[in-house]
């Protein structure tokens, strides 16, 4: 385990939630608020300065910061302050709550965009969630199968391929197997290894712009599979087209446009991890009896940076990036469930107030004022145990049997 590339991830998720923190800060003071106390870190303060009304600072344990605004809501001890954050209007309340995240999407484009420029945004005509399976399925026809380990060039005494015996040619772009739609290379793997050898299969490809349908007899092969098992499987004799990039660079123009579409591709699928969310807890549990861990559980920070050691340990620094990249979608937006003690929560309660005086005084009745955020304290208090809880889980997951990038 790489613990330099490791402390390195988790350096970078340090100084990502301290700009989160700082975007508060800085939308605060630029309204007028008053802004008491702005720390990276908890615990004990090691180290810390004045200036004005602010006191910054470096506490000794690196999880995290925080900012300290006064009078967040009318029940706090120094709302009484004329320059307490509820006695502003509530646009401005909402902008300085949301800056954190805001904080975060920046972030993100940022590195999207250099991405793009340097290294390379998936093709996007590659509609997939798994980078090594997104190629798309343009095939090359190799003149043989290999059916016995370890793979090599082709020799005289192996079997022709079912491919060039059935008439597929380089540059066919499979797109479905026995009727059912093949998106990308993954779908084709998936949908080639479980055919019965003997049996005719029907590929329909594309080929020049045109769809033709073509029977072929699938040979069986031993092939290795993800786990490192050897498990025999169909094989028709096919590779990827080599001149078909998995990643496509832009220049400094157009990848503004890239980036965004990738952007969105990215929010997308965090909001679909969100939503699956509780359905992949018990396999956190099963992870954590030792079972082989599911690579689609959720992870934490500890995992994340792990996944981000092992990135940097192999050079593999795009993927680095993307590991930050995703980090700061889920964070921002995670960040904004209207949830209490979240951002999103204050947001919702603070517009939740706006509407609520809206129709009364539309209906001539008086203003039924402020929330009362006591009153909110039990359900504040079950949402923080029941992330505590699944923030123990997940930690516990991730240092008892990690996701790994190359295992």
């Amino acid at each position: 385990m790489n613990a330099l590339g490791i402390a390195l991830f988790a350096l970078v998720i340090l100084i990502s939630v301290s700009l989160h923190e700082a975007g508060h800060m800085g939308t605060a003071k630029a309204f007028g608020m008053k802004v008491t106390r702005y720390f990276v870190g908890f615990g004990p303060t090691l180290w810390s300065f004045r200036r004005g009304e602010t006191e910054y600072g470096l506490k000794g344990i690196p999880l995290g910061g925080f900012v300290k605004i006064v009078g967040m809501t009318p029940q706090d001890e120094d709302a009484d302050d004329p320059k307490a954050m509820w006695r502003f209007p509530v646009w401005k309340r909402s902008i300085v709550m949301s800056a954190g995240s805001i904080v975060h999407f920046i972030l993100a484009a940022v590195a999207i965009w250099g991405l793009a420029v340097f290294s390379g945004l998936p093709n996007p005509d590659l509609p997939t969630k798994v980078p090594s399976d997104g190629q798309p399925a343009v095939l090359t026809v190799q003149p043989c199968v290999v059916t016995s380990l370890p793979l090599r060039a082709c020799e005289a005494k192996d079997p022709a391929s079912p491919a060039s015996q059935a008439g597929l040619r380089n540059g066919d772009k499979l797109i479905a197997v026995n009727g059912t739609a093949v998106a990308n290379w993954g779908d084709a793997i998936k949908q080639i290894r479980p055919l019965t050898a003997g049996q005719t299969a029907t590929m329909t490809v594309l080929r020049d712009g045109a769809p033709q349908t073509l029977q072929l007899t699938p040979a069986t092969v031993e092939r290795e599979m993800s786990d490192g098992s050897v498990q025999k499987v169909a094989a028709i004799g096919v590779g990827l087209d080599a001149t078909v990039p998995y990643l496509v660079k832009y220049g400094p123009g157009e990848a503004v446009g890239a980036s965004a579409q990738y952007a969105g591709t990215m929010v997308g699928a965090t909001f679909e991890a969100l939503k699956e969310f509780p359905k992949r807890i018990p396999a956190l549990f099963s992870a954590i009896g030792g079972e082989k861990r599911d690579p689609n559980t959720p992870i934490s920070v500890v995992g994340i940076s792990i996944l981000g050691g092992e990135a940097a340990q192999e050079g593999a620094w795009s993927m680095f990036v993307g590991l930050f990249i995703a980090f700061n979608l889920f964070i921002g937006i995670f960040n904004l469930l209207p949830l209490l003690p979240l951002d999103g929560g204050h947001l919702f309660i603070a517009w939740f107030e706006r509407i609520r005086s809206w129709v009364y005084a539309r209906l001539h009745k008086p203003d039924p004022g402020r929330v009362d955020y006591f009153k909110l304290m039990p359900l504040t208090y079950t949402v923080i145990l029941i992330f505590g809880a699944f923030t123990l889980l997940t930690v516990t997951a991730d240092l008892v049997n990690p996701i790994s990038i190359y295992k």
